[in-house]
């Protein structure tokens, strides 16, 4: 498995991380994790979720860092392994923002 997988968020949902030292999303209280993409699974992700959304920000996760476990678990809908991180992810983890 690689050692970096992405995130996809906005620009003000990653202001609140930098406010609390920590970066959360809605499906970590909804399914239990947050979910992250490979590399190569990034632009599915933006096709399928994310048409038409503007102020978004790919965050560069170092998953060596990461303080929450990473499972990697099949999505049916699209029979791939994606990285889900169980639980908040610590700001030091996320290497580089990209603007997309």
């Amino acid at each position: 498995m690689e050692n970096i997988i992405y995130h996809i968020t906005t620009k003000q949902e990653w202001a609140k991380a930098l406010e609390n030292n920590f970066y959360t999303a809605p499906s970590l209280e909804l399914e239990g994790f947050i979910h992250c993409s490979t590399s190569v699974q990034v632009s599915g992700v933006l096709e399928r979720y994310y048409q038409g959304v503007s102020d978004l920000l790919k965050l560069v996760i170092d998953v060596t860092k990461l303080t929450s476990k990473l499972e990697y678990e099949l999505a049916p809908s699209v029979n791939e392994m994606f990285p889900h991180v169980f639980g908040t992810i610590n700001i030091d983890a996320v290497i580089e923002v990209i603007e997309l």
